[in-house]
């Protein structure tokens, strides 16, 4: 009876330490939220350099009827290249008759939102945290290609937004001016912005405050003032904004999705201040020689190297601000059109191919010397979508080119291999470091 009563109480000891084992050796590590410091994006409590790239139209695959076989394919594809950080957009917003708008909307008209979109989101956010995949989410849109400013604008009596293409640019200008000027239309996005980020993911069970996939809530895509009488306005709307998602959500970061200098009136002073913000966690630059003028529409690679001289001071003049603001930063978008500034597929790359090298040597750089420059995402992946008019229409492959501008004219395909090798290239030396 006394041996029988030893190995008993041997066994009762051992069985707890066993468990206790067990749970440890096949617990794997949980996900942590993306955080920053002065100088660094941190992922698992570690400096994080990274290129991604833009992939706006993810929600509207991965929605019951959109093409969630498509959403596989992309992810899985960038996911083989090194490419875990997309930017995308929550939805899109009621566009004007004037513009040729994203379809289907997320908001078709104010507070009334489309669950089969919603859905399309949550399924999105699933699908990347299977693949360890995270996901900058932007809120609203300085343009009118997905509503935006003009539909607030429109939902407080401002009628329809003028075309912002060609020559209905100036009139776009002054018309989006109205938002930050209209305290109606900035509470009608404050209601938007909050109950998305409140969200809880149908498909998970995971509150978006909870999900360490979402990398960072973005305001904007290119907020701008509209107006250099607007700063203060301006000012107060991006300070509100990220005042309330972060009372809703400590655990996120929170970006401005400005393009930096030139989506502040080219004011260093007005950067600084957004971007010093308690509630604000990094800087963001976009970067477009050609829309902005380094190189010509008519005959671009005429022009490459002035783009890459100015990428290269562009992206100097944010370092310097670094200084005053103290926080890391991201170039989320940059681009660059094929041969001849052309959308036809078998036009080569090369000088598109040259302005990622720029981009992407200057985070191997920034990756080895520890300095702020955090990543980039270039615009954009297109991948196995392919343009079937120069004009999209609902029905068309979604490309990352936008409704309004040709398709195809700045995305990347997976047939454009000397583009993809360069940013396989690239991803792997920032996995080395």
């Amino acid at each position: 009876m006394k041996r029988n009563f030893i190995t008993s109480f041997i066994l009762t000891l051992a069985i707890p330490a066993f468990f206790a084992c067990s749970t440890t050796v096949n617990e794997e590590p949980q996900p942590q939220f993306i955080s920053a410091d002065s100088i660094n994006i941190l992922r698992d409590g570690k400096p994080y350099y990274f290129v991604g790239t833009n992939l706006w139209y993810a929600p509207l695959l991965g929605a019951e009827n959109g093409d969630r076989e498509r959403l596989h394919l992309e992810l899985d594809y960038l996911k083989s290249i090194g490419v875990e950080n997309l930017r995308i957009l929550a939805g899109a917003d009621a566009g004007s008759r004037y513009a040729n708008s994203v379809k289907p909307y997320l908001q078709p008209t104010p507070g009334v939102l489309n669950d089969t979109l919603l859905v399309g989101l949550d399924y999105t956010l699933a699908e990347l945290a299977k693949r360890n995949m995270t996901a900058v989410i932007y809120l609203t849109n300085s343009w009118d290609w997905s509503g935006g400013y003009g539909f607030y604008l429109r939902a407080c009596g401002y009628g329809d937004s003028p075309n912002a293409n060609g020559e209905g640019y100036n009139d776009y200008v002054n018309y989006a001016a109205n938002f930050v000027r209209c305290d109606s239309a900035m509470n009608l996005f404050y209601n938007h912005a909050e109950s998305i980020v409140s969200r809880i993911n149908s498909i998970t069970g995971v509150a978006y405050k909870d999900d360490p996939t979402i990398f960072a809530w973005q305001i904007c895509n290119e907020p701008r003032p509209f107006s250099k009488d607007n700063k203060e306005r301006f000012a107060t709307f991006i300070a509100e904004t990220a005042k309330r998602i972060k009372t809703i959500d400590k655990n996120h970061l929170v970006s401005l999705g400005t393009e930096g200098f030139y989506g502040c009136e080219s004011d260093k002073d007005l950067l600084v201040k957004l971007h010093s913000d308690p509630n604000v966690d990094y800087l963001t630059l976009h970067i477009w020689p050609v829309n902005w003028g380094w190189a010509s529409r008519e005959n671009p690679d005429e022009k490459i190297v002035n783009a890459c001289q100015r990428t290269n001071d562009y992206i100097d003049l944010h370092l310097k601000l670094w200084e005053q603001i103290k926080k890391p930063m991201v170039i989320e978008e940059f681009g660059f059109p094929r041969e001849g500034n052309s959308c036809d597929l078998n036009r080569n790359t090369t000088s598109r191919d040259s302005l990622y090298t720029t981009v992407f040597t200057r985070i191997i750089q920034s990756a080895r010397t520890q300095s702020p420059l955090a990543g980039c995402n270039f615009w954009g992946w297109g991948g196995s979508g392919r343009a079937t008019a120069e004009i999209w229409s609902k029905g068309d492959d979604f490309l990352c080119d936008p409704p309004h501008e040709p398709q195809g004219w700045y995305s990347v395909f997976d047939c454009d291999t000397t583009t993809i090798k360069i940013i396989k290239k690239a991803t792997g030396s920032l996995e080395q470091k």
